[in-house]
């Protein structure tokens, strides 16, 4: 009788608000949870632009050297307006594009190499490492004297910022694996790419879809110093246009364009690691089932 009370009874409101939640598509959760992330990451530079606008119309501050948000945004559509910035636009993103590719190819090849073969390893990671240090500024003129300063050169140096942490962390995290994961494969007598893609394989997906997102980040910084190769188009020739021309407007709304496209790619590359590790989703709630 007590439990058929019980079972009748109302449930409080934060309870019936976490049923609702978990009986919700995980899509609608998932959207939900992403907006309110982004609402609270817009909160701090809508916060300190509005307090500069303010400044500036009270004329408390100048404007001549850091603009405002509505004069960027103005710069910013007259040059929509005129068609430059889609190019600029067009022209950044193909370039970052063809260096993460790759750049992705070059480190997921060595890193699998020298993470599986201790010989190889020995063999490149020390040059590797000593490259990893030299700054990307210095690569521009060895690459303006071989590739020329056309897009090959540009590429080029993308894809060297790119390839670094996709090898390092590929490498690393095939040297980490459990031995005893490694031990049971061979017990079972399996082959080299049959050991790779029943045991490896799972075991690094995670280390490596982190590294693809921090491997397109330095991507992103390092076009900057592609484009100062020599470029017509793009958004860090808009960098040296602005300073050149003394429009501060368009120097930040190049940057405010180089921070949106990086997050908006990172956005991209984040939804699609979360669909590649659905399978850790279900082999968790498997294990909670059993």
């Amino acid at each position: 009788m007590s439990r058929e009370s019980t079972l009748d009874r109302p449930l409080p409101n934060s309870q019936l608000e976490r049923q609702n939640d978990a009986l919700a598509p995980p899509s609608i959760n998932q959207w939900k949870r992403t907006g309110e992330t982004w609402l609270v990451g817009l909160l701090l530079p809508a916060t300190l632009a509005l307090g500069w606008e303010i400044s500036v119309a009270q004329g408390w501050s100048d404007d001549r050297l850091l603009p405002t948000v509505s004069t960027i945004l103005v710069a910013l559509w007259e040059l929509f307006q005129s068609g430059e910035l889609l190019t600029h636009v067009a022209n950044t993103l193909q370039r970052v594009l063809l260096g993460f590719v790759f750049g992705t190819l070059a480190g997921t090849v060595l890193g699998s190499l020298s993470g599986y073969w201790p010989l190889v390893r020995r063999l490149l990671d020390p040059t590797l490492q000593a490259l990893r240090s030299i700054p990307s500024i210095a690569w521009v003129p060895m690459f303006i004297l071989w590739f020329g300063i056309f897009e090959t050169s540009k590429v080029v140096l993308i894809a060297v910022g790119v390839f670094f942490p996709i090898y390092l962390s590929l490498s690393d995290a095939l040297r980490n694996v459990d031995r005893k994961l490694v031990e049971v494969g061979q017990s079972f007598r399996f082959r080299h790419h049959e050991l790779i893609l029943r045991i490896l394989l799972p075991a690094t997906l995670p280390t490596y879809l982190v590294s693809l997102r921090t491997g397109l980040g330095l991507g992103w910084m390092f076009v900057v110093a592609a484009e100062f190769m020599g470029a017509e188009y793009g958004l860090g020739y808009l960098l040296i246009d602005g300073q050149q021309t003394g429009r501060p407007a368009v120097i930040l709304g190049a940057i405010v364009a180089f921070a949106l496209l990086g997050k908006l790619t990172d956005w991209f590359l984040a939804i699609l690691a979360r669909r590649w590790l659905r399978w850790q989703d279900g082999f968790q709630s498997g294990v909670e089932h059993a």
